[in-house]
């Protein structure tokens, strides 16, 4: 008999710390007006890259932008933005993320690993908590724009940020133009109708090579892929993102490309997405 009053007490508990974390995480949300999840059925399409660059391209506009990185097994936005070494200020209720510009707010669970040598074996449980820690404890503030990196594919990671984060949540789904990825990003397009997360549309990286000494452009891959699986998908075709050795000279140093070679292709293809973002803002009712 003890037994089960205790057993009760606990479960009443324990049902009220989950509203209480609900109501948290509500309120968490409600003060950031923009969630777009980048995302993409294929591996190595240039996720992480296009999804850093448009964060900063519109921190460089002067909104409020924070970035979340929600690839558990691959983390890469502490590389890519030159923070491997820092390391986010962790209290009792809350965390602080790591500060990149005056207004872009970055975090990842990269931050807190104690050795980038070591795998992260999680399953999707965990993988939740910690997404919903991300979301719920991180003290983002009043945000214009959260932008969460996904990893590839459509499993526990992106399934759980949008349960979390509901339906005010949009999708910009990368692709390269090859067939083969294209296949899954198809995938990725149902993927988020069946979840009821709306698509903003289809953004096609690699999309040729463009010279950055005479501007010539040249087609490597097949070309066309993104914008004949939006038409086909019914969805915006948000624009080609050209090859530019620079975009992974960028990467791998830790530099932004928007920043240091506004003027190339590739960034002004970058830099049009976020001013076209800017200008039809994506808040919309439930």
């Amino acid at each position: 008999m003890q037994e089960l009053k205790m057993a009760s007490t606990c479960s009443c508990s324990s049902d009220q710390t989950k509203q209480d974390k609900d109501l948290k995480l509500k309120q968490k949300m409600g003060k950031i007006k923009n969630k777009l999840m980048v995302m993409s059925g294929k591996g190595g399409v240039g996720k992480s890259t296009v999804a850093a660059n448009l964060a900063a391209a519109l921190a460089m506009k002067g909104f409020q932008v924070g970035l979340l990185d929600i690839d558990v097994h691959g983390p890469s936005l502490p590389r890519l933005l030159s923070l491997s070494q820092s390391r986010p200020h962790v209290e009792k209720d809350y965390i602080e993320p790591v500060q990149w510009s005056k207004n872009l707010w970055v975090m990842s669970l990269g931050f807190l690993l104690p050795d980038n040598r070591e795998p992260v074996i999680w399953r999707g449980p965990v993988k939740m908590g910690l997404i919903r820690q991300f979301l719920q404890d991180v003290a983002w503030g009043d945000l214009d724009y959260l932008i969460v990196d996904c990893p590839p594919g459509t499993g526990d990671e992106p399934l759980s940020a949008m349960q979390l984060m509901g339906k005010e949540a949009w999708a910009v789904i990368v692709t390269t133009p090859q067939a083969v990825a294209v296949d899954d990003v198809r995938r990725s397009v149902t993927f988020c109708r069946e979840m009821e997360t709306p698509v903003l549309g289809i953004l096609e990286n690699m999309s040729g090579y463009s010279c950055p000494k005479c501007r010539e452009h040249l087609d490597i891959f097949n070309t066309g892929g993104g914008r004949d699986l939006a038409r086909e998908m019914e969805v915006e075709f948000l624009g080609s993102i050209p090859i530019d050795p620079e975009i992974v000279r960028s990467g791998d140093e830790g530099y932004i490309y928007v920043k240091t070679h506004p003027e190339s292709p590739a960034a002004a293809a970058i830099i049009s997405l976020a001013r076209r973002i800017a200008q039809q803002p994506v808040v919309h009712d439930p």
